[in-house]
């Protein structure tokens, strides 16, 4: 594991809320607006944006836990920022603070943890 994964790293992802990311489109409500499943995803590839550049080659970051609040409805053609904080690195589990936004506020929060693998590894376990 690289020794620069430090608390402090900071990733964002940004996202446009269109039919493909809504409510009824991924089956988590009925509703034309950006989908908390949407806003998990975007949180998760902040986390990946902010250690990524970081990690040894042939590692890579599965998702353990996420724990969030979506709090605030988006509309559709609005833009969506999540951004990820790692706050600790334990071993190999890395904890971050997330958080979205869209153009008004702050839309959702909340900690999200990460476990670094050896893909490989990983795949042929997955595979076996």
């Amino acid at each position: 594991m690289s020794n620069t994964l430090t608390a402090g790293l900071v990733g964002t992802a940004t996202t446009t809320v269109t039919t493909a990311n809504i409510a009824a489109t991924m089956k988590s409500g009925s509703l034309a607006v950006f989908a908390t499943p949407a806003m998990c995803a975007l949180m998760e590839e902040a986390a990946c944006a902010a250690v990524n550049a970081h990690l040894e080659e042939g590692s890579g970051s599965v998702g353990i836990s996420l724990n969030i609040t979506h709090d605030r409805a988006t509309k559709m053609g609005d833009t969506v920022t999540a951004t990820a904080t790692l706050t600790a690195v334990e071993g190999r589990k890395l904890t971050y603070s997330v958080e979205a936004s869209d153009s008004k506020d702050i839309i959702g929060k909340g900690t999200h943890e990460r476990f670094i693998i050896d893909n490989e590894k990983f795949m042929a376990k997955v595979n076996k």
